[in-house]
C-alpha cells in the first residue's frame, strides 16, 4: 500500500462562497497544497526539481464533492499517490470532516522536462520518495 500523508486545513472566511460554503476552487486549491505539503515532506522542493531538470504538473483534476464544509470547520487533507506510470502519476486525496469524506479527487500529474516541456521518465528515487512513509 502506497504511504498516505496529512495536514490539518482550517476553512476561512475568504474561503467561502455565495452559497455560504467553501468554494468548489477552495477545494481544488486545498487538493493543490496538500500534494504540495507532501512534496516537500519528502524533501523535494523547486530547486531540487529545477536541478533535476523536470517537474511535476498537473493534466487533470477529478473531484467529487460529497458534503459541504463551512467557515471555521476542521478538515484533514489526505494524499498519497496511487499509481505512477513512465511519465506520470495518479495522486488521490481525501478531505475528511471528522472522519467523514467530504471530497475525494484523483490528480494526474505529468512529468515533463523544464527545458522544452516534454514527459520524461519519471526517476526510480521519486517513486520511492512517494510511496514510502514520510518520517
Amino acid at each position: 500500500m502506497t504511504a498516505r500523508f496529512s495536514i490539518p486545513i482550517t476553512a476561512m472566511p475568504a474561503d467561502i462562497d455565495e452559497l455560504g460554503h467553501v468554494s468548489n476552487l477552495v477545494y481544488v486549491r486545498w487538493v493543490f497544497e496538500v500534494a504540495m505539503a507532501h512534496t516537500r515532506a519528502v524533501g523535494w522542493n523547486y530547486e531540487q526539481y529545477r536541478e533535476l531538470g523536470s517537474i511535476f504538473v498537473v493534466r487533470r483534476h477529478e473531484i467529487d464533492y460529497v458534503a459541504s464544509v463551512t467557515v471555521g470547520q476542521a478538515i484533514v487533507a489526505t494524499t498519497w499517490v496511487e499509481s505512477f506510470r513512465a511519465a506520470s502519476c495518479i495522486r488521490k486525496t481525501e478531505l475528511t470532516r471528522d472522519g467523514v469524506v467530504v471530497s475525494r479527487a484523483a490528480s494526474t500529474w505529468a512529468f515533463l522536462s523544464l527545458g522544452n516541456g516534454r514527459p520524461q521518465r519519471i526517476p526510480e528515487h521519486l517513486v520511492t520518495l512517494f510511496t514510502r512513509p514520510v518520517a
